[in-house]
């Protein structure tokens, strides 16, 4: 069963990605003996990001389901949140598309994870980013400062999924996008057929089904909400594109 206590659950992701970061900084791949995710994909597999992601560090390898970056309109000159932002791939891809006067800010709840992505950056030459030690849930920026809100299944992993659209919502600029991607289970399964299904740290136990994703993001003021599946990572639960606007 996963954990429901919040600090249970903080502790655990934030031991798990420890772990993972520490397996990626010693070199040995993203999906090593410290990663239990379905959606954690090889160094060597660069898909989806293909193109996007050539020239990067291997240790920037994606813990995600999907593509944010893709689907997220990025524009030069943009102001970029990146929430959950692990080794730092979707930052360093984000931050080409933003150009040099663009901005990126990566944020972790795991010191480990923020230490190897700056380190990721340096290594790259990318100068227009930051990462960022806390929560998502309570996130360190001002109001209405970041045009667009990125996610690469890790809003599963947040013990008030409430807050972190809350939270999204406050920092996006009028007009400003919220696009990620996560895992999201079928209306059908409840709480703990999810979470026979895999663990919280295997972004499988906290996932929100549809109808709960879509309900969180209305309620937290966000219009045009948009779900679109792309795969199957276990029985009922699915990789998905999720989209949302802040009212301009």
């Amino acid at each position: 069963m996963a954990p429901s206590d919040p600090a249970e659950i903080h502790e655990s992701v934030r031991a798990h990605y420890a772990a993972v970061a520490a397996t990626l900084a010693s070199g040995s791949g993203c999906c090593g003996p410290a990663a239990d995710a379905p959606c954690c994909r090889s160094d060597a597999d660069p898909s989806p990001y293909g193109e996007a992601a050539r020239g990067l560090p291997p240790t920037a390898a994606s813990l995600g389901c999907g593509n944010p970056t893709a689907v997220a309109d990025l524009g030069p000159g943009a102001a970029v949140l990146d929430l959950g932002s692990g080794a730092g791939l979707d930052v360093l891809v984000s931050a080409r598309r933003v150009g040099p006067t663009g901005r990126v800010v990566g944020l972790d709840g795991t010191e480990a994870m923020v230490e190897l992505a700056t380190a990721n950056a340096r290594r790259a030459g990318v100068e227009n980013v930051e990462f960022v030690h806390g929560s998502i849930e309570a996130i360190p920026l001002p109001d209405a400062s970041v045009d667009v809100v990125l996610s690469n299944c890790v809003i599963n992993l947040a013990a008030d999924k409430g807050a972190v659209f809350r939270e999204s919502f406050r920092v996006l600029r009028p007009g400003g996008r919220f696009a990620v991607t996560d895992i999201v289970a079928e209306d059908r399964l409840g709480p703990a057929e999810r979470a026979a299904r895999g663990s919280l740290v295997g972004c499988i136990a906290g996932a929100l089904s549809a109808g709960e994703f879509r309900s969180g993001l209305l309620a937290a003021g966000f219009t045009d909400v948009a779900l679109a599946p792309t795969h199957q990572v276990a029985d009922g639960l699915h990789a998905t594109i999720v989209q949302a606007v802040k009212p301009g």
